[in-house]
């Protein structure tokens, strides 16, 4: 018998990764990458969260070298409770140069890290079948909660620029369910959940399914944990800082698919370019502009 593995939970997750099952790999992926929720959850919530059930989560757990869950919930609550996301923001702060060069500098180069390593991970078979998606839809609807809807309601207006049918949301409760009812077999639901799953996101993909229409996931960490209710899943890499941009890799990605797009039927590109330049025009012809600048 190997023995069995010990100190924090990523070390022993990468003691022991390649001697878990899928599904078992799945759960020990979203408890690293989601420690948090170890504390609050219930092993049947886990086990939701991660796509699995409550035995896997248990069987995970042990296999981990923890006599059970709440061994694991003690053992992460100290290191959850002090390190918090304002604690690990304020000494990334604390830490950063005190000068703006090496300021700039250091937001640059994690800039290009998320952008390499997002590259890095997107997949072209993947990122082919997205851009089928998108170019084959009746209309595209992208969902977003908080910060995370910005770059959705960018792709909506860049799609239909592009003469395509497509609207944004980050409406939550009741209100989503209105805007559920519109979408049809043949749209396209666009989720961009970087980081943190909630019961809207899980709600609008099974209706989306329901209906017959397809979804595209745009996530850092949720893709193992929505992949049965998804068609196609990219990555977008989150800040490990919180220091830059929220949206960065996620606008990088759809500026990759709206450019495919684009290119399918550039004749439609150039006609509604032309109209909407018109339609400023007529708001605002360019001799006001040019007094107004």
């Amino acid at each position: 018998m190997s023995e069995a593995p010990s100190g924090p939970l990523a070390e022993r997750i990468g003691q022991r990764i390649g001697s878990l099952s899928a599904a078992e790999r799945r759960v020990a992926e979203y408890l690293w990458k989601h420690p948090g929720m170890i504390v609050l959850s219930t092993a049947g919530e886990l086990g939701a969260l991660s796509g699995t059930s409550d035995a896997t989560v248990v069987r995970t757990v042990k296999s981990l070298g923890y006599s059970g869950l709440p061994e694991l919930k003690r053992a992460v609550g100290e290191q959850v409770v002090s390190d918090t996301p304002a604690t690990k923001l304020r000494h990334r702060v604390e830490q950063a140069g005190d000068d703006s060069g090496s300021q700039l500098d250091q937001l640059l180069a994690e800039s290009i890290d998320r952008l390499t390593e997002t590259r890095r991970m997107l997949a072209e078979p993947a990122f082919t079948a997205a851009v089928e998606l998108l170019a084959g839809a009746r209309e595209v609807v992208g969902y977003g909660l908080g910060v995370s809807e910005l770059p959705m309601r960018y792709l909506a207006t860049r799609l239909r620029r592009l003469g395509r049918r497509a609207r944004s949301t980050s409406a939550t409760g009741f209100r989503l369910a209105d805007e559920l009812l519109t979408v049809e077999a043949g749209d396209v639901l666009v989720l961009n959940a970087p980081l943190r799953l909630l019961p809207e996101m899980t709600t609008a993909a099974r209706h989306a399914r329901a209906a017959g229409a397809g979804v595209l996931l745009l996530t850092d960490s949720l893709g193992a944990t929505l992949d049965s209710l998804v068609d196609v899943t990219l990555p977008a890499v989150r800040s490990g800082t919180g220091l830059t941009q929220e949206g960065l890799t996620t606008t990088f990605v759809l500026d990759c698919l709206l450019l495919a797009v684009a290119k399918r039927d550039p004749g439609a590109m150039s006609a509604n370019t032309e109209l909407l330049a018109d339609l400023r025009d007529r708001l605002a012809p360019r001799d006001l502009r040019s007094r107004r600048d």
